[in-house]
């Protein structure tokens, strides 16, 4: 299977060609343009002593990059005068130098003019007397400025993973800049992630390092979210509280120009920790409840917000909020808790305009110059479904169901609203139907289909992601902000080349196109069925699971060999992005197996298989706590704590207290129950039925079924006029691919119109035969709250059967459907004849993600991920 799994990305080797054209193209290399590095030696780094924090900031980080670039230390100077050689100029609209390049002709800013965050970057000639050139990095506003700063550093090869990820620089003797001109703005307004259910491995790794979540601690935070385009962040909060714990964060915050809130149920910019502490002080009292304590609670908020607040005038009458911040409001129970049973939409109207009220009291602003979001989450969700309203200028931030799948988004229709419509999505989570923070199980492409439905449906004011540890939600984190600072450049085709650009800015371009196979595939196979999801008896009940054991040896041989292909000073960040899941992930699967053949094998009396497979499962449970520690020993224990996370011995869904080995037995022999043995797990007996190419022709059911991975349809029929078509996702799914429709939230499609919107697989089976259709979709929800999600289904000139699924969050077929990653309708087709068929599949509502059809005919046994794909003739 090794073999077969190289063979699939060695024709994709070659070294891809580094771009080094275009206005403001970083080549590195010496040609024709402004010399940023020249024979080693950096250009000289200019920023106005005045700017604003994030500006100086910027502009230090950017020359601590030329050096990490050149090996030589730059010069930062905040005058002009007397220079000669090439400077980078950094600022924004509004300072002496920046307006002085505009005024005379020199700059143009037209492009970013009054735009949120936008930037310039140009080359300049003659910018002051005697200054042959300079590259100017102009921003609209000071993080207008950061970011084509940042985006300079990234280009000239520092990643922005260079320090939590230990990705190397790799020096350079030139660096040129072409001549010309660019500009660039995010088009999502917050980006962000959530640093959530961190302990114990973040709140350790901290602890040790920096002694706690403090403000040493989020200086590296700060600056890692603005190196990825991203401006907004909910700190940590299990027991935390980022002003109460170390003042000195909110100032870091300031600096760096990162936009802070509070989690979504942490109204008013108070820590929910802070409650209980103020309470243990003696400073509140009552319960966390407003109709009882509604006093009590407006105080504590009122603090919160008076926290930010700071004088602007020298007698200290004027307050202004001097820390940005968007206000989160709302209520729920005490902890994360779903408020009480019966709570009224009335009561949570009534605190919100409370809680509105005490920041326009505070802040002596008109309520709409101070950012607020309010998190329709779980419960709350369901108030604003039955009418509950928001004031106008308040942005509704849309969740996740904790699993990946959007809730709920705009009415189609609605309009824009002043405040704008926000998505708070996942890649951790502690909750039902189980935990899951250990290792990434998040699909790249599953995030770009949810985010893209909802940046089609209007939801572009506020991006953020609940990260968990941060690491190792590296990939899927970079992707996403990536995606925020522009939805609409993040097509399929930009989906599919981002694994391989990701790889070879981490690791270079010899290795890039090998690695983005196992950064693809090694996310898809962990996200199939999340490893905490994992146990014996999903072995034993699922054949193919002991398959896809022998398949994760198989790549990890591979990723063994890439490792060992790569240069030393690539070996810990490999390491940490890409083999230390695939290790991991391949040990608790030959556990898994190993425990599940022991306990068959006991059931046989084969006392010699079944000791064999305890001796197989003993040993990878001792080999996860080796490969946590290789992680934890990396540079001299960087991270140590870092993958502390328990994942081994679930009974619920909540994390056990440690690590517990499954239960294996030993069988005597002769008499005898042998000790363990030291032994290496055999896999050469596990049959692999090789994926037939997709050629052309029928598929048909030389086994008993038809199975066909979605994305090879025989033809595809667009809606009138072509506005709603068929997509292609590769690696969308448990398997190949799965097929959408885009635009993702176009209206409903007509089944009975004369030429409605399809795709058609042509088949054969050998035999009559009452077959049942098997449609395998993505667990997706109805963000529309229509009564669910629907797609047509039909046989030769049959009449189209319309099947409808309505997932709802904690039902049984929710709870089935996330821990598969997969939901499954079925059609009948009774008395079908032998012969060619034709089965279409009809669009009717968008979000509906096709990844495998199965026609059963007779032969389907049961299985996780469903046959193979069928031969065809």
């Amino acid at each position: 299977m090794k073999a077969i799994w190289l063979a699939a990305v060695v024709w994709l080797v070659p070294v891809a060609a580094l771009a080094c054209e275009g206005p403001v193209a970083v080549c590195k290399s010496k040609v024709d343009g402004f010399a940023l590095i020249s024979e080693g030696k950096p250009a000289t780094v200019y920023v106005d002593a005045n700017s604003a924090g994030p500006v100086l900031q910027v502009a230090q980080d950017f020359a601590a990059d030329l050096e990490r670039v050149s090996g030589v230390k730059p010069v930062i100077v905040n005058d002009l005068n007397g220079l000669s050689g090439p400077v980078v100029i950094i600022g924004q609209a509004g300072q002496p130098v920046i307006d002085g390049l505009v005024r005379d002709g020199k700059l143009d800013l037209k492009d970013i003019s009054g735009i949120w965050e936008g930037y310039v970057q140009q080359v300049v000639t003659g910018p002051m007397p005697g200054l042959p050139a300079a590259l100017v990095i102009a921003g609209s506003d000071p993080r207008g400025a950061v970011y084509g700063t940042y985006d300079i550093s990234e280009k000239m090869g520092v990643s922005p993973w260079y320090w939590w990820a230990d990705v190397p620089v790799k020096k350079q003797t030139d660096i040129t800049v072409l001549a010309g001109a660019r500009w660039d703005a995010p088009v999502v307004k917050y980006r962000g992630f959530f640093l959530n259910d961190e302990e114990p491995a973040l709140g350790n790794w901290a602890r040790e390092k920096f002694g706690g979540i403090n403000a040493e601690f989020y200086a590296h935070v700060f600056e890692l979210n603005l190196r990825l385009k991203g401006n907004f962040l909910w700190p940590a909060m299990w027991g935390k509280s980022l002003p109460d714990d170390d003042p000195k964060s909110l100032a870091m915050a300031d600096r760096y120009g990162v936009v802070l809130s509070t989690s979504h149920h942490e109204p008013m910019a108070r820590a929910h920790v802070e409650w209980q502490r103020q309470k243990d002080a003696g400073l509140m009292s009552g319960k966390w409840d407003y109709r009882s304590n509604a006093e009590n609670l407006r105080t504590f908020w009122r603090g919160g917000i008076e926290r930010r607040m700071c004088s602007s005038s020298a007698s200290g009458s004027t307050k202004t909020m001097c820390h940005e911040q968007v206000i989160t409001l709302g209520m729920r129970g005490d902890g994360d808790e779903p408020m009480t049973e019966g709570t009224a939409t009335a009561l949570l109207e009534t605190i919100v305009a409370d809680q509105r009220k005490i920041i326009g009291e505070v802040t002596g602003k008109p309520l709409t110059e101070t950012p607020q979001v309010w998190a329709l989450y779980k419960e709350v969700q369901d108030y604003y479904d039955h009418g509950m309203k928001a004031p106008e200028d308040v942005t509704l931030l849309f969740a996740d169901d904790n699993w990946g799948q959007i809730r709920r988004l705009p009415k189609a229709g609605a309009g824009p609203r002043v405040g704008g419509y926000g998505v708070y999505y996942h890649f951790d989570y502690v909750g039902g139907p189980r935990n899951y923070k250990w290792l990434n199980t998040n699909q790249i492409e599953k995030v770009w289909q949810q985010m893209d439905l909802a940046y089609a449906s209007g939801a572009d004011r506020l991006w953020i992601v609940n990260v968990g540890d941060l690491k190792p939600m590296e990939f899927p984190l970079d992707f996403f902000l990536d995606m925020a600072w522009n939805p609409e450049a993040m097509d399929v085709n930009a989906l599919s080349a981002y694994p391989v650009n990701w790889a070879e800015q981490q690791f270079g371009p010899e290795l890039g196109y090998t690695i983005s196979y196992l950064l693809t595939d090694s996310s898809k196979w962990l996200a199939r069925r999340k490893p905490e999801l994992l146990d014996a008896g999903v072995f034993a009940a699922n054949p193919d699971f002991k398959v896809m054991t022998r398949d994760w040896q198989d790549m990890l041989a591979a990723s063994k060999e890439v490792r060992a292909e790569l240069g030393p000073e690539y070996d810990a960040a490999y390491f940490q992005l890409v083999h230390h899941p695939i290790a991991a992930a391949a040990n608790v699967y030959e556990l898994y197996n190993a425990v599940a053949d022991n306990q068959a094998l006991v059931a046989k009396g084969d006392a010699a298989g079944a000791n064999t497979a305890a001796d197989v499962a003993e040993q990878a449970f001792e080999r996860d706590k080796a490969i946590s520690a290789d992680y934890h020993a990396l540079l001299g224990g960087k991270w140590n704590h870092m993958m502390s996370q328990t994942h081994i011995g679930y009974d619920n869904w909540q994390q056990p207290d440690k690590d517990v080995m499954p239960v294996v037995k030993r069988l005597p022999v002769n008499g005898v129950v042998p000790k363990r043995q030291a032994v290496v797990a055999d896999y050469s007996a596990v049959q692999v039925v090789e994926v037939p190419r997709h050629y052309g022709g029928r598929y048909t059911d030389e086994h008993g079924y038809v199975s066909i991975d979605a994305e090879f349809f025989t033809r595809a029929f667009s809606d009138i006029g072509g506005d709603v078509y068929w997509e292609l996702v590769p690696d969308l799914g448990r398997t190949a691919g799965a097929v959408i429709s885009l635009p993702q939230n176009a209206p409903p499609s007509d089944v009975t119109a004369s030429s409605p919107m399809r795709v058609e697989y042509d088949v054969a089976t050998l035999k009559d035969a009452d077959a049942v259709l098997h449609l395998y979709l993505a667990p997706t929800l109805d963000t529309q709250g229509r009564g669910g999600l629907r797609i047509g289904v039909s046989i030769d000139g049959g009449v189209v059967q319309v099947l409808g699924f309505d997932l709802k969050p904690d039902a049984p077929d929710w709870n089935e459907a996330v821990k598969n990653n997969i939901h499954v309708l079925r059609a009948s087709f009774p008395g079908l004849a032998a012969g060619a068929h034709t089965i279409k599949v009809f669009r009717i509502d968008g979000n509906v993600v096709l990844e495998k059809l199965v026609l059963d005919t007779g032969g389907l046994t049961p299985s996780y991920l469903g046959p193979v794909r069928s031969f065809q003739k």
